[in-house]
């Protein structure tokens, strides 16, 4: 099934549209075209009113998700100090700043320290962390929240369609650990969709 045909049209800022293709060209990352609209359509249907995004890069993801839930804050967390600092130029740019509580510093550090119930998370961190970032996910979503996991199929490499070069090994294993994790475990209804680079929709019951 072609999912990107079932997707809204993407409606954002042209700025936002032109800094997201200029982030690409610099290889930095970006949420697909494709991804972002599945991301945006889910917080349309979801309107949440705190949103925890996990991997903030240069914010532009963030920016997107507060334009399209205008009542929301955004908790997000970023490690690397430049992308940090872009990302707040980005967000005060786009006037979201005062919704959006960024946070430098290890996910797997600052996600322990957090409180209070999120509508919908967006994990976009590092992939070989995800299975040691479900535990506190679930914890920190709300029942009928949203986990949004990108880049858990990796071109294939994941679900075995692409044999997976030497060097991956290791990222594949921790992905699958992940998945299998989530659909495991019985308090989450998930989705797998080969969207971009794959993701997957956990609903927790």
């Amino acid at each position: 099934m072609d999912w990107v045909q079932l997707l809204p049209p993407l409606r954002i800022d042209e700025r936002l549209r032109a800094l997201r293709e200029q982030a690409l060209c610099v290889r930095d990352p970006s949420t697909p075209d494709e991804v972002l609209r599945l991301l945006l359509g889910v917080a349309r249907m979801r309107a949440p009113k705190r949103i925890l995004e996990i991997g903030t890069a240069e914010g532009l993801t963030s920016v997107a998700l507060l334009c399209e839930c205008t009542q929301a804050k955004l908790t997000t967390v970023e490690s690397d100090e430049e992308r940090y600092g872009r990302a707040l130029r980005n967000l005060s740019d786009f006037g979201v700043r005062d919704r959006a509580n960024c946070i430098l510093g290890d996910a797997a550090d600052v996600l322990p320290s957090l409180g209070g119930e999120f509508d919908l998370i967006f994990l976009d961190g590092p992939k070989v962390q995800y299975v040691r970032y479900l535990p506190y996910c679930k914890k920190l979503l709300s029942s009928g929240g949203v986990l949004f996991a990108d880049d858990v199929l990796l071109g294939g490499w994941v679900n075995g369609k692409n044999p997976v070069p030497e060097k991956r090994r290791m990222l594949v294993e921790h992905i699958r650990e992940y998945l299998s994790a989530v659909c495991g475990d019985e308090d989450f209804i998930t989705s797998i969709l080969e969207l971009g680079e794959g993701v997957s929709l956990s609903v927790k019951k």
